[in-house]
């Protein structure tokens, strides 16, 4: 199987961040992740392929990558912090609460109301993130 440069190992790279063949399976391991994982999950799917990285290896490199502007770190409020590479294009998370999936999407209208409402306010808005959390509407009568 011939190694390929990840995506998020070309941004380190770019960076001048010197990248160790534990660096290269972490960021491979973010790279292909199609969910957000947190540290555990990365240090299961990086010992997979390299036994010898340990969890702290694992969570020196996600700060590293985050420091770097390379991935980026978000609270979805189950008490673990969950990673997914940088981004340009804008995109907000759903997630649901009873199964912890995170869902990406994208709203023109949405982002043209935020851009509104800090006008609105006197500001001029650089930056933002949104997260709504919601239970799929055919569990939402059970409850």
């Amino acid at each position: 199987m011939p190694e390929h440069i990840s995506r998020i190992e070309a941004k380190c790279t770019e960076k001048g961040l010197k990248m160790t063949g534990q660096r290269r399976v972490i960021a491979r391991v973010l790279s292909e992740s199609q969910d957000h994982p947190d540290v555990e999950m990365l240090y299961n799917r990086a010992s997979a392929i390299d036994p010898n990285i340990s969890i702290a290896t694992v969570y020196r490199t996600v700060k590293l990558f985050e420091e770097a502007g390379i991935t980026q770190r978000h609270d979805f409020g189950d008490g673990r912090a969950r990673y997914e590479e940088a981004s340009i294009e804008h995109h907000d998370h759903l997630i649901d609460l009873k199964t912890g999936n995170v869902i990406e999407f994208a709203n023109l209208e949405i982002e043209r109301l935020q851009r509104e409402i800090a006008q609105k306010l006197g500001y001029k808005l650089v930056d933002h993130r949104l997260e709504l959390y919601g239970i799929p509407l055919d569990k939402a009568s059970e409850d």
